[in-house]
């Protein structure tokens, strides 16, 4: 058995061509509560590993922890074992007004704004998410009557800039949704890996609020946050089923 050295993941654990990539370990513990046969597959890292089944389709987990390096590292292990699909379940600060704690972003592309998609490729090169897993996340979107919305993300570095306010509104400005550390790394090497990538983010950061009271409104309304990132996970699910019997995954 030949194992991905950071992963520590193969073939022969696990066949799933389909991955949903929290950041956060223990957010891998909530996605498989919405699967049937839930297995832990192990830990190494920040690299929390389980899978389980939906509508019979076996359903990779995989936290990448924090920002672009770890989730590329874990990208090119997972490719490695077979995973086609990749639907990233993460959480970004806001960039608009009309945006509240626990809507869902369907991000169809990310501003590179970080360094490890510009590892890979030139700043000019798109940032882009699978054109047909991003259609069907916004179709099921709609179905479920969710407050989602479509557009571009930022992924960045670090949240304590010197120039963090003057980044925001300067992206704000340009119609951004919102800011995380990964969906550019993600949606890059996906593009020039050959896998189908989205990503869906769920707003924990309110625009224009500091980030330590917006944590503390995390803190306090922890329910609708929660209601968020339930969405997120029945929305890639159910992405993922109705775009497999189409023959779309």
């Amino acid at each position: 058995m030949s194992l991905q050295p950071h992963i520590q993941l193969s073939k022969e654990m696990t066949g799933a061509r389909y991955a949903l990539l929290p950041g956060d370990p223990q957010r891998v513990d909530r996605i498989v509560n919405f699967l049937d046969n839930p297995q832990r597959l192990g830990q190494n890292r920040e690299f929390r590993a389980a899978r389980g089944w939906y509508q019979g389709i076996e359903i990779l987990v995989l936290s990448t922890g924090i920002g672009g390096p770890s989730t590329a590292i874990a990208i090119e292990e997972l490719r490695q074992i077979g995973v086609t699909t990749l639907i990233r379940i993460g959480s970004c600060g806001a960039l608009q007004d009309n945006l509240a704690l626990g809507d869902v972003i369907i991000a169809h592309a990310a501003v590179m704004d970080d360094g490890t998609s510009r590892t890979y490729a030139p700043a000019g090169y798109p940032a882009c998410a699978d054109p047909l897993l991003t259609w069907e996340l916004v179709a099921q979107a709609r179905q479920m009557n969710i407050p989602a919305a479509c557009g571009l993300v930022r992924s960045h570095d670090s949240f304590y800039t010197d120039r963090e306010a003057e980044l925001d509104a300067q992206w704000s400005a340009r119609g951004v949704l919102g800011a995380d550390m990964e969906s550019a790394a993600l949606m890059t090497i996906g593009a020039l890996r050959g896998l189908r990538t989205a990503s869906l983010l769920n707003v924990v950061v309110a625009h224009n609020g500091c980030l330590d009271s917006s944590i503390n409104d995390y803190v306090q309304q922890e329910a609708l946050c929660q209601q968020g990132e339930e969405r997120q996970i029945t929305l890639a699910l159910r992405a993922i089923y109705s775009a497999s019997q189409q023959g779309g995954l």
